[in-house]
């Protein structure tokens, strides 16, 4: 069913050199990123993202002082660090690959269980879990960051309407509002937006197998993934089934396996792949997607299309706008 509704689609799909994409198909399979993700509970101010760039590189926030967000969420190599998964407080290894940051505000939830369900509500895990930054409480994060004099300043900056500026709730929403704009647009929205000469024919073409084959029915919309569940092993069992993804948050047997679909975003430059970080290769994590999503055995030849055009998908880094800021 989804090979078959996938063909159908490509057939709806004018030549892409034929006109610009953005109003068609393409446009609404593949949507353009936005300039930035906002939220209508978060509003995004300049204090306030300054704050939570600062906060995203403090390892204060860290028991051993010495692990930051952006230690396992590296903003200058695409938002990973390039471990199957990262090490946090004494060594300690988590449980699954830590995805990237980039476009994830856009996300329908964050983790791959999609257990926090936006960025400002993920910001709160990693701080008070044992394995990564294991502070003991919320009241040990606030205590530590009202005794450094410069956040108090930035905290009143960034929060003036509040009596009290520094809570574990506002740090959240400063980190999740620097988070809204780590956006990475790519020679593809150059494409969308009408620049025919942005990508190759070859490129093109690796897009229409990407489509014929059915990736497009899990990734999709501007982030290529990350608006939906879908269960690892559709069509073959994954081989290892230790973690059990979203069962462990909703309780409900057939949440089995299932996990968020990740953005394609930058996947080129994101490995290692999947929830263990088991699989080093993009190639190899494209095999793996048509045997056990899809049903089928990919050719080397369909496999060197679609990355092609997955190549498409990796976008700028924002470097003046991550620049690492002096902390107080």
């Amino acid at each position: 069913m989804i090979r078959l509704l996938a063909f159908f689609l490509l057939l709806a799909i004018p030549s892409a050199f034929a006109q610009p994409m953005g109003g068609g198909m393409h446009g609404r399979m593949m949507g353009q990123l936005p300039e930035s993700i906002p939220s209508a509970t978060n509003p995004l101010t300049p204090a306030k993202i300054d704050l939570g760039r600062m906060l995203f590189y403090e390892p204060r926030l860290s028991k051993g002082r010495d692990v930051s967000c952006n230690s396992c969420h590296s903003l200058d190599n695409y938002g990973v660090d390039g471990k199957p998964v990262s090490s946090g407080f004494k060594g300690q290894l988590g449980g699954r690959n830590s995805p990237t940051v980039y476009n994830a505000a856009g996300h329908l939830a964050q983790f791959w269980d999609g257990r926090a369900t936006d960025v400002e509500e993920q910001a709160k895990g990693p701080v008070l879990n044992p394995v990564e930054m294991a502070m003991a409480s919320d009241a040990e994060v606030v205590a530590t960051v009202r005794a450094i004099p410069g956040y108090r300043t930035a905290f009143q900056k960034a929060f003036p309407a509040s009596p009290e500026p520094i809570t574990f709730d506002n740090m959240a929403l400063a980190i999740g509002a620097f988070e809204r704009k780590l956006v990475t647009p790519s020679r593809w929205d150059r494409f969308l937006n009408g620049d025919s000469a942005a990508i190759t024919q070859d490129e093109m073409a690796g897009h229409h197998e990407f489509m014929h084959t059915g990736c497009a029915s899990c990734h999709n919309g501007a982030y290529v993934g990350g608006r939906m569940f879908q269960k690892l092993g559709v069509e073959k069992p994954w081989p290892v089934s230790t973690d059990v993804g979203r069962l462990a948050v909703t309780k409900n047997e057939t949440d089995r396996m299932v996990f968020k679909v990740p953005s394609l975003r930058n996947v080129e430059k994101t490995g290692p792949y999947f929830h263990t970080g088991a699989v080093g290769t993009l190639p190899e994590a494209v095999r793996l997607m048509g045997q056990h999503q899809l049903g089928v055995t990919l050719e080397d030849r369909q496999i060197k299309q679609i990355i092609a055009w997955l190549k498409t998908l990796t976008g700028e880094i924002p470097r003046d706008y991550i620049r690492r800021p002096a902390l107080p």
